[in-house]
């Protein structure tokens, strides 16, 4: 049995579930709702490139190195974006939240904050994850800033790391939180989702 298997997970009125063919159409409009293909510092895809991006995530899920997962609405089932388990480390229990990417209409609302608690939940409580890591673009600044109000700490930076698809290389600035930061992460978490929203 593999160390992190598809599941889906549920609260607060969203759903992930295992991404599959299936939800091309939706991620298409999700990724359309605020152009989000031409920010600079994120890899969301094109729509034309939506079922190649889908496909690269199942074979990664055979290869055992990463989970992809579809976000929906629970009560409509409307796709709202993407996130994953990826850099799956069994032996260590060690796995990385990312690839995340929300329609551009559901941004800074509780959806991100949502789905973390999910992830982190699963990983945690239920893999028994020592270490879960995030990575993002060192001009991601409001990626940057969400993972910290997680509670996660700098790890530091891997210069030249990677390509961007504009073909510069990016600087990846590295994130962890060990298992036993997680009560009192998820204690935010949970204050922050419970504390009353302006309305918008």
């Amino acid at each position: 049995m593999a160390f992190v298997e598809p599941v889906t997970l549920s609260g607060r009125g969203i759903d992930l579930v295992p991404l599959d063919l299936s939800h091309e159409a939706g991620l298409q409009a999700a990724a359309a709702d605020g152009e989000l293909w031409n920010i600079r510092v994120t890899s969301v895809p094109r729509p034309e490139d939506m079922r190649k991006y889908i496909e690269d995530a199942l074979t990664m899920r055979d290869a055992g190195n990463r989970l992809a997962f579809c976000v929906l609405e629970s009560a409509s089932q409307k796709v709202l974006g993407c996130t994953s388990y990826h850099d799956i480390v069994s032996p260590i229990k060690r796995l990385e939240i990312g690839w995340t990417w929300y329609a551009q209409s559901v941004q800074r609302s509780h959806v991100n904050t949502t789905c973390k608690l999910l992830l982190m939940t699963h990983a945690f409580d239920t893999l028994g994850c020592l270490v879960v890591g995030w990575r993002t673009d060192n001009f991601n600044f409001r990626s940057q800033a969400a993972i910290e109000r997680l509670g996660a700490k700098k790890d530091g930076v891997l210069r030249g790391h990677a390509l961007r698809r504009d073909g510069t290389i990016r600087d990846t600035v590295m994130y962890s939180m060990r298992a036993g930061e997680w009560p009192e992460a998820r204690a935010q978490l949970l204050y922050l989702l419970d504390k009353p929203r302006p309305e918008r």
